[in-house]
C-alpha cells in the first residue's frame, strides 16, 4: 500500500550503475530500491551488504546512509512516504464529509498502482514474507499507518488516539486494505483502487450485503 511509482522491471535492473568520470555521482531513494531489490532476489538479503548496494549506484556506503538508516529499511520508504501523505491528506477533509467515506477516499487516492506494477510488487512482497530480518521491521511501519487513520478518526470523533473506536477503525481500515492488496497482486487484473475501495466500501457499510458494494473510484 503505498502510492504509485514508475514502472519498473525489476529482473532487468543493471547491477552496477554507470556514470562518467569526475564530479561524484547522484542518485536517489528509488534507484537504491530497485538495485537493492535485484540484489536482495540474486544473492539473498542477508549476503547483500550495504556496499553492494552502493558499489551498484556508483556511491560510497558512507552516502548510502544519508538515505537509509539500513538495508532493510530500503523497502519501506515509499510506505512511510505514504503514511506522511495520509496524514496530510486527512488534514483537508472537511466537516461535511461522513468519516469512513473519507477513510475511503483518502486511502483509494494514495494507492495508485497497476496492474503492470504487479511483477515488482510480488518481489516485494516475497521478500518482506520470506526474509525474517525485513519481516520483523514491519509491524513498526504498519503501526504507523494505522496510527494515521485512527488519529483522524480521534479528531472527528473527539476522542483520545487511543480509545477504542478510533483504534478499531485504524485496525480495520488496515486489515481491509491488506485484504485489498493480497487480492490484487493475486489476481493483476485491474488498478489497485478497485481491490481498495471494494474493500473500503464494504467496511464501510458494515459487511451488510456481500458482494453487493459499488466500485466508486474516480470521486
Amino acid at each position: 500500500m503505498v502510492a504509485r511509482r514508475p514502472r519498473c522491471i525489476v529482473q532487468n535492473l543493471p547491477v552496477t550503475a554507470q556514470h562518467p568520470r569526475g564530479r561524484p555521482r547522484g542518485t536517489t531513494k528509488r534507484e537504491l530500491e530497485l538495485i537493492a531489490m535485484r540484489l536482495f532476489s540474486e544473492q539473498g538479503f542477508d549476503e547483500t551488504t550495504v556496499e553492494q548496494i552502493a558499489a551498484a549506484a556508483g556511491i560510497s556506503g558512507r552516502t548510502f546512509f544519508r538515505y537509509f538508516p539500513g538495508k532493510a529499511e530500503v523497502l519501506w520508504y515509499s510506505f512511510d512516504d505514504e503514511v506522511a501523505g495520509l496524514r496530510a491528506a486527512f488534514a483537508t477533509v472537511t466537516p461535511d464529509e461522513p468519516m469512513m467515506a473519507a477513510v475511503r477516499r483518502v486511502v483509494v487516492n494514495a494507492n495508485r498502482y497497476r496492474a503492470e506494477d504487479v511483477a515488482e510488487l510480488r518481489t516485494r512482497m516475497k521478500l518482506v514474507a520470506e526474509v525474517p530480518a525485513l519481516a520483523a521491521t514491519a509491524g513498526a511501519h504498519y503501526d504507523a499507518w494505522e496510527r494515521a487513520v485512527g488519529e483522524f478518526a480521534a479528531s472527528r470523533l473527539g476522542e483520545p488516539a487511543d480509545s477504542l473506536i478510533p483504534m478499531a477503525v485504524g485496525r480495520t481500515t488496515l486489515a481491509a486494505a491488506r485484504a485489498a492488496f493480497d487480492a490484487w497482486v493475486a489476481g493483476a487484473d485491474a488498478d489497485l483502487t478497485v481491490y481498495l475501495d471494494r474493500a473500503l466500501v464494504a467496511l464501510e457499510h458494515g459487511f451488510a450485503v456481500s458482494g453487493a458494494f459499488p466500485v466508486t473510484t474516480g470521486e
